[in-house]
């Protein structure tokens, strides 16, 4: 609409102009070398306008033929870059749908239309990975990564390729490096971040975190920075106290309901005589997570207290979260120490429907250090041996005794959290996005296994707080690699699957999935895992 009433005031103000000119006629003599032309002024005019326009046409053909050879060079340049896209999008297509023949026929078709195209570069890289040539990808990458406008994708591809080949110390160089070309790259910082924590530099892992602050969540900021100086005071505790409390300290004040900082924070302080911070910092911690550290923490707040004192103190951290199993096995544990026995079995009571282990193993001390019935101590004995599992400290399939600030399987940080063992478990039969972690074991991958360790089942019986505590796992730490333990059905090893190419959608990625979830235990899992050793 606006056009066309431009073009109407244009028309309207050229018609203007020329009956204003019809209106006013005048004469035009025009002497020039013997030449003598009179005419009027709007034919002089109408002829001017004339020869401009044949002018302005003359030139445009003069122009175009000078132009002709950059016009035919600039059309066979824009077929050969529609020829190489075209190209490279049909073997990325190729790449993503596993056709190995037309990934290598369209790589080597944009290899001789645009060699030096990035994507063409990525497009040899990934076709050599799909055909498992790593030492192609490898050079490919190396091609990429020697280019300022690739350098950080190259360098993504050598670090992956690094962690497929089992070589930590490459991986870590290229995730340097990544990291302090672009120092937003989100990968890079937490390839390096895990690579110093699994290493225990937990110094160089804060400094890191916090040239990373910008681009953090706020929270999850405070949270790895409370882990990792909750792992720094752990690291430095028997050498550095002073330090080591600041750190506790500080980490509790970060993430109040991290259970080892409060826990940490809280011991430090009592032996200070600090008791009343120390109880505040382990009530807000309680207060978020019970957790049978903090109870013990809490009791033995003021040393060489007598056993009815610290019952008296358990009593008033468990009523600040009643109907929690850890408020009442604290519970109870106190009043044991104490010979309330009838404190203790009121604590217990409501725990007796479905009893866990602890449970089962207190009720047996309750019933020596109460009755002296040795026969219906051996009964919850051995309704413990069959009990459900207690919460304990559980990361990728992995249960330690203790907190650890770095996953042994995985070597994510802040990974273990205070959950039933084996409740989240993925099927290893069941169909992933990247299926390449899923190959044979060898001697190196590390299988996690639940089993009664031999000082539990030898102390069983014994009515003491070390028979009460939750079984333990032997596995054997491994280094910072995702792996996931293969699943056997029925005696038969599920076969590897071939691996995978760096994904499309952010490529190249992650090798594999991040870490294991945890689900519940299916029926293969207990047939040929560690729970059934309970039973023999």
């Amino acid at each position: 609409m606006i056009r066309v009433l431009y073009f109407l005031i244009v028309v309207g103000a050229l018609s203007v102009g020329i009956a204003w000119l019809a209106d006013r006629p005048g004469e035009v003599v025009v002497t020039w070398q013997g030449w003598r032309i009179e005419t009027s002024l709007l034919v002089m005019g109408a002829a001017i306008v004339a020869v401009l326009a044949v002018l302005v046409l003359l030139w445009g053909i003069v122009r175009a033929v000078l132009r002709s050879p950059f016009m035919l060079r600039n059309l066979l340049h824009d077929r050969r870059g529609v020829r190489a896209y075209e190209a490279i999008s049909r073997g990325l297509i190729a790449v993503g749908s596993g056709d190995l023949v037309a990934a290598h026929k369209y790589a080597a078709e944009v290899k001789r239309i645009a060699p030096a195209e990035p994507l063409a570069l990525l497009l040899t890289a990934q076709a050599a990975q799909l055909a498992g040539d790593r030492e192609a990808a490898d050079r490919a990458f190396r091609t990429m990564a020697s280019r300022p406008d690739t350098k950080t994708l190259g360098l993504h591809g050598l670090y992956i390729e690094a962690r497929r080949r089992d070589d930590p110390a490459s991986a870590r160089a290229y995730a340097e490096e990544a990291a302090r070309t672009s120092p937003a790259l989100g990968w890079a910082g937490k390839a390096v971040l895990e690579f110093r924590c699994a290493t225990g530099d937990w110094a160089g892992a804060l400094s890191l975190l916090e040239r990373n602050r910008r681009v953090l969540d706020k929270a999850v900021y405070r949270r790895q920075r409370a882990v990792m100086l909750t792992a720094r005071a752990l690291a430095v505790e028997e050498t550095d106290r002073d330090n080591a409390k600041l750190f506790a300290l500080e980490a509790a004040k970060l993430a109040p309901e991290l259970v080892p900082a409060a826990a940490l924070a809280g011991r430090m302080l009592a032996e200070g005589g600090e008791l009343r911070r120390a109880s505040r910092i382990i009530d807000k911690a309680w207060r978020a997570n019970p957790h049978p550290d903090l109870a013990h923490t809490y009791a033995d707040l003021r040393f060489g207290d007598a056993a009815r004192d610290r019952l008296k103190r358990i009593e008033g951290l468990a009523k600040k979260m009643p109907g929690y199993l850890e408020s009442g096995l604290a519970l109870a544990r106190a009043a044991l120490d104490a010979r309330e026995f009838a404190k203790a079995r009121a604590a217990l009571t409501p725990f007796l429907t479905s009893p866990t282990r602890r449970v089962a193993l207190l009720m047996a001390a309750l019933e020596r250090a109460e009755h002296n019935d040795e026969g219906r101590a051996r009964e919850w004995v051995a309704r413990a041996l069959t009990a459900a599992p207690d919460p304990a400290w559980t990361a990728d399939g992995y249960v330690s005794d203790r907190w650890l600030p770095v996953s042994p399987v995985t070597g994510r940080l802040d990974a273990f959290e205070w959950r039933v063992p084996l409740a989240g478990i993925v099927n290893a039969s069941a169909p992933v996005i990247e299926p390449e972690l899923l190959a044979a074991p060898t001697a190196s991958t590390p299988v996690a296994s639940v089993a009664v360790p031999a000082r539990q089942r030898d102390n069983a019986e014994l009515p003491s707080e070390t028979a009460a505590e939750p079984p333990a796992v032997s596995a054997e730490p491994a280094i910072a690699e995702p792996a996931v333990a293969p699943s056997r059905r029925r005696g038969r090893r599920v076969q590897p699957k071939p691996e995978a190419v760096i994904p499309l959608v952010h490529a190249p990625d992650d090798p594999g999935p991040e870490a294991v979830q945890e689900s519940e235990p299916n029926a293969e899992t207990t047939q040929n895992g560690g729970w059934r050793k309970i039973f023999e």
